[in-house]
């Protein structure tokens, strides 16, 4: 299916990195549910950007499976059509101040058990809740956000980068469950970003210390990182599934 036939949901879609997202879809003709818990304002203006015929601004608490249902429930009615296309970005709360960040000996487990109700629990809410209609116009695609931090750990980000690895589980779990009903299910995971809401307090220096780490001697920009997702979006990938693809400008090599 051509991405311009595609509906298209993305979570976590009223700021930063998915706001990206969502206009690399938007720019291929998709038309997008742009998922929002708390950044309502900013969602209705990228509603207002795509244009509103193309790209509907909804709530809901990813993590919260009953909002999820209401929120593709409400999505298929208004379209009148099912969402193909899961790109799953939406993030519980996090610090990404690796100085403030609790090290081994000091962080509780409450904190790894909100990561996974948010990264794994909403991931799992928003798959779950789609898959009836994906069988039904016998075609999905799922790519779930990911980090080079489970391979790459140089900040103690042990709960969001445990919550994240096991994404990856889930990313292959579902391919290979899945695949017999046509839907795919990939990853797609990222360093730091120039810039987004969670690198907008990160020094200078260490942009230049990551840029100059990398072959293409840059920082990923987050409309670099979300063009990936094109990819794995289009029908130029439709052999591929249970894949993880880091895009930092190759500081990490699978």
């Amino acid at each position: 299916m051509l991405i311009k036939d595609q509906i298209v949901l993305v979570t976590g879609a009223g700021r930063g990195l998915g706001s990206e997202l969502a206009r690399a879809f938007a720019r291929e003709g998709a038309r997008l549910v742009l998922n929002y818990r708390s950044s309502e304002s900013t969602a209705r203006d990228l509603v207002a950007e795509i244009g509103a015929d193309r790209a509907l601004a909804l709530r809901a608490d990813v993590a919260d499976a009953g909002q999820v249902a209401a929120l593709v429930a409400t999505a298929t009615e208004h379209f009148g059509t099912p969402i193909t296309t899961v790109i799953n970005n939406a993030l519980p709360d996090f610090s990404f101040n690796g100085d403030a960040r609790a090290k081994a000996e000091g962080i509780d487990y409450t904190q790894f058990g909100a990561q996974f109700t948010g990264v794994i629990g909403g991931a799992l809410n928003t798959i779950q809740a789609t898959i009836p209609g994906m069988k039904e116009a016998g075609f999905g695609n799922i790519v779930n956000i990911g980090t080079n931090l489970f391979q790459n750990p140089v900040v103690p980000y042990h709960d969001y980068t445990a919550a994240k690895a096991a994404l990856l589980s889930l990313t292959r779990t579902f391919a290979a469950d899945l695949g017999p009903e046509n839907i795919r299910v990939n990853m797609i995971s990222g360093g730091l970003l120039r810039t987004t809401d969670a690198s907008a307090a990160t020094p200078e220096e260490v942009f230049e210390l990551i840029a100059g780490s990398t072959p293409l001697r840059r920082v990923t920009s987050p409309a670099e990182f979300a063009d990936a997702a094109l990819l794995f979006a289009s029908p130029w990938s439709r052999a591929v599934t249970g894949q993880n693809l880091v895009v930092d400008g190759g500081l990490v090599m699978n």
